[in-house]
């Protein structure tokens, strides 16, 4: 409690607190845009950080990130379009309230359960990050070796689309990370002789090129779609102690769901909001309003995808294995000021560590009070023109690639990235797979390599040791299932 308090001294101080209240704000205006993301915000953003101090500067970021994943609700209820992923599900029931003549009923209880989720998720962060740091400890290579397999299939197997195009996506993302210097030999891989590639591909490039690139270009193709509107009113922006009653038992299991979604590596908020939605309408007393301007619907949705951010924070600073792609990123900011994170950072950099737990709690506070008050401004935000966002939004990815070594080679990079990332996009193979297994593959490769050297090459840990053998089997169970159940239902139809 006391690194805490010293910590929240920190982030209430005059910086700090502004680089909170900036990122929560720009990430719900972003979030806000139908076509711009958290991700993509994030990713343009990290150049920026390049000359700000480490703690302000990851501060900023997660600020950012809540902010994000809040200002989704905006265009999912007035829009029906989801400002970010990970309020698909809101759209459900937030539209069709809102166009019942009750805008701001809908966002207030968008909002209440927000604030509620993200709370719920701070508190597992702030008492699991650092007992599952003091376990992680205990992890050997081999142990990490399988946590991050284990991690890779995860995602693959729940991430939109076919499990196969979830693990071709990983394993790409996996191959592309390979070109640069072997870590064990010192000699040039994949290069081709070709200079430029001796450091590898930058993880900054391919960030900006996949989130936001690949986004700008799939927005130009979509230039001339018309926007249906939804008169804003704040009439019912706040929750009621009646309303707080009775969705006190939704709230509290949609923002465990979420949470707990958001501790496994991967998977991100997009799955919780849909688990805790479908267990909402499983449970509720009237099922049949779902998908018509339920109340609940909307609770369960907000409360989980909130949570699933603090949930996702747990295991990126106990093992530092990403929770989700824009902690994929952030893994990327910590590297980027020298700080490794892991299951030491507790011990190497304290100070962070608490100023992010802190920075959480402050950001999700800032982000219902602002939400509350300016959410009839915000909601004219949506409607400014693309035409006029997207080049902008280009000419910072352009910068913020060239600032990283100021070669032309980086954004190069990142034009292509954002080719492959639209692409993969249309042919519906996921963006989240590809990223973290670019991401993991060279700290799972670097584990692998410790390991073989410690056993003089026997592989076999992986299979005999407790922790990595349990792993590995979560992983092959993973791999399986999906094949499994589809031959099953495939065998159900032919003897049906």
């Amino acid at each position: 409690m006391t690194e805490l308090i010293t910590a929240l001294g920190v982030v209430f101080s005059p910086m700090p607190f502004l680089f909170i209240v900036v990122g929560v704000v720009l990430g719900i205006v972003v979030g806000a845009i139908p076509g711009l993301t958290g991700a993509m915000l994030i990713a343009l953003t990290l150049p920026l950080t390049f000359f700000m101090v480490p703690v302000e500067a990851i501060i900023l970021l997660i600020a950012m990130y809540v902010g994000a994943i809040s200002g989704g609700l905006i265009t999912a209820t007035l829009l029906r379009m989801p400002g970010t992923p990970a309020a698909v599900m809101t759209t459900f029931d937030g539209y069709p309230m809102a166009r019942a003549g009750h805008p701001g009923r809908a966002l207030g209880l968008g909002i209440g359960a927000s604030f509620v989720g993200g709370m719920v998720s701070w508190t597992a962060l702030f008492l699991l990050a650092k007992p599952l740091s003091i376990i992680a400890t205990r992890f050997g290579p081999f142990e990490y070796f399988a946590l991050i397999m284990m991690a890779m299939v995860l995602i693959a197997s729940v991430s939109e689309g076919s499990l196969v195009k979830g693990l071709i996506a990983g394993l790409l993302g996996m191959l592309i990370s390979m070109p640069g210097v072997d870590p064990s030999s010192g000699m040039p891989r994949l290069t081709w002789d070709w200079y430029m590639l001796n450091g590898g591909l930058k993880l900054l490039p391919v960030l900006i090129g996949v989130f936001a690139v690949s986004q700008i270009l799939s927005d130009l193709m979509e230039m001339n779609q018309k926007i249906q509107k939804v008169e804003m009113s704040r009439k019912g922006i706040f929750m009621s102690l009646d309303d707080w009653r009775k969705q006190a038992f939704n709230l509290i299991r949609s923002s465990v769901i979420g949470t707990g979604v958001g501790i496994l590596p991967g998977i991100g908020a997009s799955i919780g909001s849909v688990i805790a939605y479908t267990a909402a309408k499983n449970m509720s007393k009237t099922p049949e309003k779902f998908g018509k301007g339920s109340e609940e619907g909307i609770v369960s949705s907000e409360a989980a995808n909130n949570a699933t951010v603090g949930g996702a924070l747990i295991p990126l600073i106990s093992m530092g294995i990403p929770g989700s792609v824009i902690d994929a990123i952030l893994i990327g900011a910590l590297t980027i000021h020298s700080i490794q994170p892991g299951p030491t950072l507790f011990t190497t950099n304290a100070d962070i560590v608490w100023a992010m737990i802190a920075a959480c709690l402050v950001a999700n506070i800032v982000m219902f009070i602002f939400m509350t008050t300016f959410v009839g401004h915000l909601s004219k935000v949506m409607y400014m023109p693309r035409l006029y966002v997207l080049p902008v939004v280009l000419i910072f990815c352009v910068i913020g690639s060239f600032a990283l070594n100021n070669t032309m080679f980086d954004v190069w990079t990142m034009v292509a990235f954002g080719i492959l990332g639209l692409f993969l996009e249309k042919a519906r193979y996921p963006l989240g797979p590809f990223v973290i297994g670019f991401v993991l593959a060279p700290l799972g490769e670097a584990k692998l390599r410790s390991g073989l050297m410690m056993t003089d090459g026997d592989i076999t840990p992986v299979f005999t040791r407790p922790l990595a053998a349990s792993f590995t089997v979560i992983a092959v169970i993973l791999l399986v299932y999906p094949f499994y159940s589809e031959w099953q239902q495939k065998r159900k139809a032919d003897l049906g």
